[in-house]
C-alpha cells in the first residue's frame, strides 16, 4: 500500500463576501498517494484553485482536516506552514509570480538560500539549464517571453526537488504550443525525482495525461 501524500477529510472553505459568507469548498474528501499525478478539473468557480491552495497551505480551511506528508496543515499558523513548504512543496502559478527586480538566476536561487542550501546559485543554475534557459540566467522577467518566465517559475518550484509539486493552470497565460512545452517540462521534472503532482487544468488533453482526474462542481467532488 502506497503511503498517502495528501489526506483531506470533509474540508470546507468559507470566505467573506459583500453579500455575506460564500461557501467555496463544501465537504471535500480525497487522498493522493506518493508519486501520483492528479488533475483537478471542473468549470470556472467550482473551487479547483481554492482546493489546490488549501492543499498547499496557502489558504486555511475553515473546517475539516488537511494532512500533507502526514502533517496536519489545518493546525499550523502561517510561519509553520511556510517552514513546512520549504523544500517539500514546489508551486507553479498561472501568473508566474517572479520578482521583477531579480534575474532568472536570483529568482530561482532566493528560495534555496532562504531554505539554507549552501550551493543555492549552483543548484539554481542547474535547474534553469534543465528547463532550457542556460543562456537566460542573467535576464530579468521583463526581458523574457511568457513561456520563458513560466520556465523560470518551473525551475524555481523544482530546484529543491520537492516531494510535492502543485500547479495552478500553469499554461493558462500561454499559447497552445508554448503551453504544451511547459507541460512536457513539468512532467519531465516530476519524473526525474518522483514527485507527487497535483494540477488544476481546464484542458482535457492535459487531464488525460494524469493518473486520474478529480472533477469539482459547486465546491464538491462531482
Amino acid at each position: 500500500m502506497t503511503d498517502p501524500v495528501f489526506q483531506l477529510q470533509d474540508v470546507t472553505l468559507k470566505l467573506k463576501g459583500n453579500a455575506g459568507p460564500i461557501d467555496i469548498l463544501r465537504g471535500v474528501s480525497l487522498e493522493v498517494t506518493k508519486g501520483e499525478t492528479v488533475a483537478l478539473t471542473g468549470p470556472s468557480g467550482s473551487g479547483k484553485s481554492s482546493l489546490l491552495m488549501v492543499m498547499g497551505g496557502l489558504e486555511q480551511a475553515t473546517g475539516g482536516s488537511v494532512l500533507a506528508l502526514g502533517q496536519n496543515l489545518s493546525t499550523m499558523n502561517e510561519d509553520a506552514l511556510s517552514r513546512f513548504r520549504q523544500g517539500r512543496m514546489g508551486i507553479v502559478f498561472q501568473s508566474f509570480h517572479l520578482i521583477p527586480t531579480m534575474t532568472a538566476l536570483e529568482n530561482v536561487a532566493t528560495p534555496l538560500e532562504l531554505a539554507g542550501v549552501s550551493n543555492a546559485f549552483e543548484q539554481a543554475e542547474a535547474a534553469l539549464s534543465a528547463v532550457g534557459l542556460a543562456a537566460r540566467i542573467n535576464h530579468y522577467p521583463t526581458q523574457m517571453s511568457g513561456g520563458e518566465q513560466q520556465r523560470v517559475a518551473l525551475a524555481r518550484a523544482c530546484a529543491p526537488r520537492p516531494a510535492i509539486l502543485l500547479a495552478d493552470e500553469p499554461t493558462g497565460n500561454l499559447d497552445s504550443v508554448t503551453g504544451a512545452t511547459i507541460m512536457d517540462l513539468l512532467f519531465e521534472m516530476r519524473d526525474s525525482y518522483g514527485a507527487t503532482l497535483v494540477l488544476v487544468t481546464h484542458d482535457p488533453a492535459l487531464a488525460v495525461r494524469c493518473d486520474r482526474a478529480i472533477s469539482l462542481a459547486d465546491g464538491r467532488v462531482a
